[in-house]
């Protein structure tokens, strides 16, 4: 395993995908930016770190894993901690600007001199917005990886179906519930707590969900992947 998660991240990791978790964090500094909207970036990786591997199938990445010593279950594995440590580096370098996005919106004002609100940026908000973002990783990547490894080669419909399925996810949970008439103003008035241990409760509930989603994931990518023949 040490060797596989050895060539996912020397060989098959494109350096765009480096650049983008590097980066795009930093967009939470954007003064009134949806915040909730940043994580997809991570899933932008997606196709550049398939694509980049086997630059359009043609180098066959996934068939030169499959003929090395290893296990077909391996490479799937290796593969989703890849994917699994992109969104880790992201969410924990977007955690780390949070003090300095306070700060910037803290210092805002509007024409009439009333201070702006950023939503999402006080440390109970972003504790329940980064919980919603990570069950939206575990929908993503349960959309995402059995659809690319019943065929192999299916990014384009993986990638778009992925990419839908987390923006309807995050669209119930950051808009259409909030402005919902009865229970809008109870459901922003949670993820706004100033009880900080229920925030971090569902960040807790959220991190079981990821684990027991991405397990789900494996068996099922796992075996499918087993089925395929080259």
């Amino acid at each position: 395993m040490k060797a596989l998660l050895y060539k996912e991240l020397r060989l098959a990791m494109h350096p765009i995908c480096y650049v983008f978790i590097l980066l795009f964090p930093f967009m939470i500094l954007i003064p009134s930016y949806p915040l909730a909207i940043g994580f997809i970036y991570v899933l932008t990786c997606y196709p550049i770190l398939f694509l980049g591997a086997n630059k359009g199938q043609q180098s066959n990445d996934l068939l030169y894993s499959t003929l090395l010593p290893v296990r077909k279950k391996d490479i799937v594995l290796a593969r989703i901690i890849t994917v699994a440590l992109m969104q880790l580096v992201f969410v924990l370098l977007m955690s780390a600007l949070v003090p300095l996005a306070r700060y910037l919106s803290g210092n805002m004002t509007s024409r009439s001199g009333t201070p702006v609100e950023v939503p999402g940026i006080s440390l109970n908000g972003y504790v329940s917005i980064v919980a919603i973002a990570i069950i939206g990783f575990s929908i993503a990547d349960l959309i995402f990886f059995p659809i690319y490894y019943r065929k192999g080669r299916s990014i384009v419909l993986s990638t778009l179906l992925m990419i839908i399925g987390f923006i309807v996810y995050l669209s119930i949970f950051t808009i259409a519930i909030p402005y919902l008439p009865v229970i809008g103003e109870g459901y922003k008035s949670f993820l706004e707590n100033e009880n900080i241990g229920i925030q971090f409760a569902l960040l807790g509930g959220a991190l079981i969900i990821y684990i027991a989603f991405h397990f789900l994931v494996y068996r099922i990518s796992s075996n499918l992947l087993e089925k395929v023949d080259f």
